[in-house]
């Protein structure tokens, strides 16, 4: 009996202290938790692991390092944009050529030589002076003048009569080739300010501008074949007129045309010779005379 008692009391003590331990802990059970899912939240987010660079999951899984998610994404950059359509390549109207500074050539000045040597070379090609607008309308007729190859690449001034809009077939394929090539340099036109002229059309421009050739004589003015037209500087960057002395040199050199730079009405007034035309039946850049391949050449190497 004794025994039974002695058991029952320690039993009892047992249960006291163990309902003693919890009460303890009760009050800070809610305070733990919280810091526990703290401390999960902590560790999820911001946790490093003994690897530098790399983060863990609650669950402990470890996560890309930042280095392999910027590869990942430079990865995916490009396979979008090898999606995108390729833009139209074009090719330049000149071919390559080392590019270097060069200095503008010099202006191409006329001389009184140089117009009576345009007259001598009109009546050597044949040509003679258009009198009237009725011998104007024959050459026209029998496509001895023929329309000014108006393009993007070639305009002409808006002032200029309708039935001045013409010149010699050679005329026109020069103006042709020279635009064609300078609009694939500056992507912008050249501009026709004159081209053929009739004697009685010179008389009546002489009373008015004091600067014009005279109609009849050994210097009368070439425009009057049909030969010669003006090409305008106005508008013109430097790098564009350095780049038309450049062209127009060799070709005056060659024998092809005799060039005048005029500066009172600011143009460059241009004799274009019949020898010219089989030079031209090939584009310039790339045809086999020496003259018309240096002044493409020449005239590429111009800033």
């Amino acid at each position: 009996m004794r025994q039974s008692f002695l058991a029952l009391a320690l039993l009892l003590g047992v249960c006291l202290q163990g309902s003693a331990v919890a009460g303890a802990l009760q009050p800070h059970s809610s305070h733990a938790l919280r810091l526990s899912a703290a401390s999960h939240s902590i560790n999820f987010r911001h946790a490093k692991t003994s690897a530098p660079g790399r983060y863990r999951r609650a669950d402990g899984a470890k996560l890309r390092s930042a280095r392999a998610l910027r590869r990942l994404h430079a990865h995916s950059r490009r396979a979008i944009a090898s999606l995108k359509p390729e833009e139209p390549t074009t090719q330049a109207m000149i071919d390559p050529v080392p590019m270097a500074r060069f200095r503008i050539p010099a202006a191409l000045k006329g001389s009184h030589d140089s117009l009576v040597r345009q007259n001598v070379r009109a009546e050597a090609d044949g040509l003679v002076r258009i009198e009237d607008d009725d011998a104007l309308l024959a050459l026209r007729t029998n496509k001895s003048l023929v329309a000014l190859p108006v393009s993007p690449s070639l305009r002409v001034d808006d002032r200029l009569p309708a039935n001045r809009r013409y010149c010699r077939p050679w005329t026109a394929q020069f103006l042709t080739d020279v635009a064609r090539v300078h609009y694939g340099r500056f992507h912008r036109p050249l501009q026709v300010n004159s081209a053929v002229r009739t004697v009685a059309y010179q008389r009546t421009l002489g009373r008015v501008n004091g600067n014009a050739a005279a109609a009849d004589g050994d210097i009368a003015s070439p425009h009057l074949t049909g030969a010669t037209i003006d090409i305008a500087k106005k508008g013109l960057s430097m790098q564009e007129i350095g780049w038309m002395r450049a062209f127009l040199l060799p070709l005056q050199t060659a024998g092809k045309l005799d060039v005048e730079e005029e500066f009172h009405q600011s143009c460059f007034h241009v004799t274009v010779y019949k020898s010219y035309a089989p030079a031209a039946s090939a584009p310039l850049e790339v045809a086999g005379r020496r003259a018309a391949k240096s002044s493409a050449l020449l005239a590429a190497r111009v800033r």
